[in-house]
């Protein structure tokens, strides 16, 4: 209901004439769409951000995005907390179940404050490396609200982007190609992670004599982040070497240090620096499956979270091994964790075949030449795979949908931003907890 009532607010906004270049009342649906995409951290447009949306636009954009990024509880106990009021029981449950982590036993006051000065720390440090790029291009004024709204985007693993082709035409800049994926790496691994970096590097600074302990979760996130990270740099790097529309007429540096940003930008942030549309057919399936993967829990980005991947990965070769438990870091994963990640991933897959099947059978009556104009049932999936995973990237078949459609993908950007469980859990009301012990019995599985 938060998410909903700031779509709303933000949709209000966008359709006042001030918020468009033109000075004219702003199309509802485009309102909508581009507030959804903006509070959902998806990135997927159907006009030009940059020439459509006037510098007020532009800002209210930009604000919807940093309270989608740091998610509705963080935002609203951070105002309690500046309004003086009280923070009761109330709020830390909130808190506690949006970041899926029993904080009751800490301070929660404490880790808002810290989630925040941790945004605008990586925030600054973006805006002040962006800056000395954008400002020599476009001017001082320009260059500082260019090097703030992309920032702030990349941060959130938000997408937008106020040039018409996002950073293609960055392609080259080293400053570019590392400051936006560091923004989107360290806001899509989640801000537990981070907080253990941050006291692995006090301890060292400190030489403490005690050994320092990591967390499962922080194993688990930086070792298949990682992995996803370098394995995706060189399959893009194979795939799309000799496709003279991406990678092609780049030189091997630059082919290198392109592979590197779209394996980054892929996982849930929506920039891109090459024609999406124009990708090999294996590198399009590369895409989706980075994109249905996603960041990482508590992080600004979506997806089914590496976390999910990696538990799968391990009862997968925990059923080819023979064993019965399922084991990570020498850590014994508990049976409602596996439940939880299997139905998550079930329910997630569910959601893209459905919206997929719709938006195809719409399209087909509603538009009978739409798929007869070159698009493909392949870029349909994209799109829908970008939606739910709140990525943003697009084969630019997204303004040329049906309202119908487009209203799909909006419901799809909301429940894929608010979590599948969650959203099938709110529509399916509260559960009665079972009272009667079933008894056990096996059947055929595969």
């Amino acid at each position: 209901m938060g998410f909903l009532a700031v779509i709303t607010v933000g949709t209000l906004l966008l359709m006042l004439p001030f918020a468009t270049n033109d000075g004219s009342w702003n199309n509802p649906l485009v309102a909508l769409f581009t507030s959804t995409s903006a509070v959902c951290v998806t990135g997927l447009i159907v006009v030009d951000t940059g020439s459509y949306f006037s510098f007020w636009g532009q800002l209210i954009i930009l604000l919807l995005i940093q309270v989608g990024g740091l998610g509705y509880m963080t935002t609203t106990t951070f105002l309690i907390l500046l309004l003086g009021r009280r923070f009761d029981l109330r709020q830390k449950l909130a808190i506690q179940e949006s970041f899926d982590r029993p904080f009751l036993h800490g301070n929660s006051q404490t880790l808002i404050r810290s989630i925040i000065a941790t945004t605008l720390i990586f925030e600054i440090f973006g805006i002040i490396l962006m800056f000395n790029v954008f400002s020599q291009k476009y001017g001082t004024s320009q260059g500082l609200w260019l090097a703030i709204f992309h920032s702030i985007s990349a941060w959130n693993n938000a997408g937008f982007s106020l040039f018409p082709d996002s950073l293609m035409n960055f392609y080259d800049s080293w400053i570019i190609n590392f400051t936006v994926p560091l923004l989107i790496i360290f806001g899509g691994i989640g801000y537990q992670v981070i907080m253990e970096l941050y006291m692995t590097i006090v301890h060292f600074v400190t030489n403490k004599q005690e050994r320092l302990v990591f967390s499962l979760n922080f194993k688990v996130v930086i070792s298949t982040t990682a992995i996803l990270l370098i394995a995706g740099t060189l399959i893009f790097f194979i795939i799309e070497y000799a496709n003279p529309d991406t990678f092609g007429n780049l030189s091997f540096e630059g082919k290198l240090l392109t592979a590197w940003f779209q394996s980054v930008t892929t996982r849930t942030a929506g920039f891109n620096s090459i024609d999406i549309g124009k990708m090999t057919f294996a590198g399009l399936f590369l895409t989706m499956g980075f994109m249905f993967i996603g960041a990482s829990p508590s992080g600004t980005g979506g997806g089914i979270k590496t976390t999910t991947l990696r538990i799968l990965f391990n009862c997968t070769r925990s059923v080819l091994r023979g064993n019965d438990e399922v084991v990570m870091f020498r850590r014994e994963i508990p049976v409602p964790l596996i439940l939880k990640a299997v139905a998550v991933v079930f329910g997630s897959t569910n959601m893209v075949v459905l919206i997929t099947f719709l938006i195809s059978l719409n399209e087909g009556i509603v538009n009978p030449s739409f798929f007869d104009s070159g698009v493909s049932s392949l870029q349909v999936l994209f799109e829908v795979i970008s939606a739910f995973a709140t990525v943003g990237l697009s084969t630019g078949i997204t303004a040329s949908l049906s309202p119908i459609s487009q209203l799909l993908l909006i419901l799809t950007m909301y429940t894929g931003r608010v979590g599948i469980l969650l959203f099938m859990a709110a529509i399916a009301g509260e559960t009665r907890p079972r009272v009667v012990q079933y008894p056990e019995e096996t059947l055929l599985v595969g």
